[in-house]
């Protein structure tokens, strides 16, 4: 007789369960859904189209190796497809990247307000997390390769980062790479690159081409609107990329997000136009909210990070929230990643952002309930 109960892995039953961005707005009270970090320009249309051609199809098994995709963002981004393997979301590559090559006891280094996954990766396969602190809501690299031992295997470096905005240079990448041992790999996670406009910036690409131990994730989620299919990407050296195929599930990524994947890719001018309006939209919100009295972290990405007053407990993030929820105003609340007196609001259309504003300046009056 066998006795004793099932049991997960150590470090699992350590893990938070994830919370998603709120989606829903009282009854009667139109939503303006700010708290996920999604597109309000929506997919390509030309990626709507490429779906309907698979609803005939569904039968068969998609194509494994997601051919058709991995062209078209070797295409645009003038990459080799043998450096590329796909996923469903970036989320997966990460988990892959964790189940691939961390073993029980190794160190996964990411910093104090990385996205959560990567706490999730290191618990998952009985790994240590080891959270870094950052300097001025950006991460430090002096900190981080302090942090490095001999255990360390992986370091998750989310650029620009969740749910801050900040970013960091390329020659600080660089710096940061220059400083880990060969047997460490550095994960830059760079769902929001599309978006950045800044000179001194670089997602990490040509980093990835030249090193061995250094893997660039994308994501079709935020401005290519495909969140719903679940699909991103990665860019390594043929070494990395050979070794996660063998891990990699036969069929990880569906047809319907194949097909969508290579549309919007190609659609530069809609990127394009998702980039104008972030840019204009972006700006104008952290002046806002500003001029209201409100400290905003400075953000490249779809997103500000807006912060309340420590001393007016009346004025607090839960109570804005609660006020600007009612109005069918959904932003995140992000105590989670260590800001609980914050919120994040992803870049809406013009009437979202502006029914933000207004209501916060109400809030913060006094004049409204």
């Amino acid at each position: 007789m066998h006795s004793g109960q099932l049991q997960p892995k150590p470090g699992v039953m350590d893990i938070d369960i994830y919370v998603p961005g709120k989606s829903a707005a009282p009854a009667g009270v139109k939503l303006h859904k700010l708290s996920s970090n999604e597109t309000p320009l929506g997919a390509s249309p030309a990626a709507q189209q490429a779906i309907a051609g698979i609803a005939s199809k569904m039968e068969l098994y998609p194509d494994g190796s997601a051919s058709e995709l991995k062209q078209a963002i070797a295409d645009m981004h003038g990459l080799n497809t043998e450096n590329l393997v796909c996923g469903n979301g970036s989320d997966e590559l990460l988990s892959l990247i964790g189940s691939t090559y961390l073993q029980p006891g190794n160190e996964v280094i990411f910093t104090e307000h990385g996205f959560l996954m990567y706490r999730i990766v290191a618990l998952s396969n009985s790994a240590v997390p080891v959270s870094v602190k950052e300097s001025r809501e950006r991460a430090d690299v002096d900190a981080i390769l302090a942090a490095v031992t001999d255990k360390t295997r992986l370091v998750f470096l989310a650029n620009p980062n969740n749910p801050t905005g900040t970013y960091l240079p390329i020659d600080e990448v660089r710096r940061l790479h220059a400083g880990l041992p060969g047997n460490v790999l550095l994960v830059l996670d760079a769902a929001y690159a599309e978006y950045v406009r800044r000179n001194d910036y670089e997602s990490g690409m040509e980093l990835a081409a030249s090193a061995d131990n250094v893997i660039v994730t994308r994501t079709f989620s935020k401005i290519h609107g495909l969140a719903a299919l679940r699909v991103g990407w990665a860019f390594a050296s043929r070494q990395i990329i050979e070794t996660l195929e063998r891990v990699r599930g036969p069929f990880n990524v569906n047809a319907m997000a194949i097909a969508a994947g290579a549309a919007a890719m190609r659609d530069r001018a809609h990127v394009d136009r998702s980039i104008a309006h972030n840019d204009k939209w972006l700006a104008w919100l952290t002046g806002e909210l500003e001029q209201l009295g409100l400290r905003v972290t400075p953000s490249v990405g779809n997103f500000i990070l807006v912060h309340f007053p420590d001393d007016e407990p009346g004025k607090s993030a839960s109570k804005a929230d609660a006020f600007l929820t009612r109005r069918g105003l959904v932003l995140r609340a992000v105590g989670g990643y260590g800001f609980p007196n914050a919120l994040r609001m992803t870049v809406g259309l013009e009437d979202s952002n502006r029914a933000v504003v207004g209501a916060l300046k109400e809030f913060l009056s006094g004049s409204g309930n």
